[in-house]
């Protein structure tokens, strides 16, 4: 079902989204042109919820993709409770130290134990382009009544939402 939200309820609705799922399969272009995903928690967006923040190794692979081609595709599920975002934009490498002191909890030490102020790591922000989001069906009894209109009448259910958004402009 498509949404009758403007985009800034939408744009609003995919921040909520990808902050409760937070994990990513952050999705580059390999130096051979072929696509290459990787898990990658998201770290909070800028306040202007249209920058996505990312922690990872200064020596990782994916530097040299974004280099070559910015292009990132991120996807984010939430299978028990039927939400999926994917969301499409430009990545570039940062290596500014407030920054990564600014996003850094210590959670990510078990992946950088150096800390954020090592050269070491590396931020990746991700400018959002656009997105689409699949809000669908999370309780059981919600689940079972779809399952039940879609045999009775042909239909597949249509109670969850699906939007494309901008954040362009």
């Amino acid at each position: 079902m498509q949404t009758d939200r403007d985009e800034v309820g939408m744009r609003a609705k995919v921040r909520d989204m990808i902050g409760d799922i937070g994990t990513a399969i952050f999705t580059t272009i390999d130096q051979q042109g072929r696509l290459r995903g990787r898990p990658m928690r998201t770290q909070k967006p800028d306040p202007d919820g249209r920058t996505l923040w990312f922690f990872t190794r200064a020596d990782s692979p994916k530097i040299a993709e974004l280099e070559k081609d910015s292009r990132v595709l991120l996807g984010y599920a939430d299978t028990r409770n039927q939400d999926y975002v994917s969301l499409f934009g430009r990545g570039r490498v940062v290596r500014d130290a407030a920054k990564k002191r600014a996003l850094w909890t210590e959670g990510l030490r078990s992946w950088l134990p150096e800390g954020p102020d090592s050269d070491e790591v590396a931020l990746i922000g991700v400018e959002i382009e656009g997105a689409e989001y699949w809000d669908g069906i999370s309780s059981s009894l919600r689940f079972a009544f779809g399952y039940a209109q879609a045999m009775i009448s042909g239909k597949p259910d249509s109670s969850g939402e699906n939007a494309k958004v901008s954040f362009s402009g």
